[in-house]
């Protein structure tokens, strides 16, 4: 097959997929120290460590190893066996966590920019993500402000 006709098709089956297709894999660091290396070997240079429960995006998965992107945008690789489905979040900023998915609502408390939050629910009504701390707390913060959606 020509290469343009190709790459016409693939481009039609694109178009014809929703969007939730296409959703991101994202992931948490279920060890305390998470090693992110260069490449896919133990072996490789060590490239830094993140914490346990710190989100990454899950950009190719070659079973045992997993090529994972942080929030600066950063490219590694990492054990999978080092990766659990525990879905959280990370603040962007310092942010107020509300009692309702809307800035009119009682703020519940404040997290410092950095703070993992696990996610109890992505995406509530208009753009909302429902969280909570590790101290129990649960309450709704706008999703532009946390990285891991």
């Amino acid at each position: 097959m020509p290469r343009r006709r190709l790459l016409r098709a693939c481009l039609l089956l694109l178009a014809t997929y929703p969007a939730a297709a296409l959703a991101l894999d994202y992931r948490s660091v279920g060890v305390a120290r998470g090693i992110l290396y260069d490449a896919p070997s133990a072996s490789a240079k060590k490239l830094y460590v993140v914490s346990q429960y710190y989100p990454v995006e899950v950009i190719v998965d070659l079973g045992a190893w997993v090529k994972v992107r942080d929030k600066t945008g950063e490219l590694a690789w990492i054990e999978s066996r080092n990766l659990v489905p525990k879905r959280t979040v990370i603040a962007l900023e310092r942010i107020e966590v509300r009692d309702v998915a809307d800035m009119s609502g009682r703020v519940l408390f404040r997290a410092d920019k950095d703070v993992v939050l696990e996610l109890v629910e992505p995406l509530v009504g208009g753009g909302w993500a429902k969280v909570r701390h590790r101290d129990g707390a649960t309450g709704f913060v706008p999703a532009s402000q946390v990285w891991g959606l």
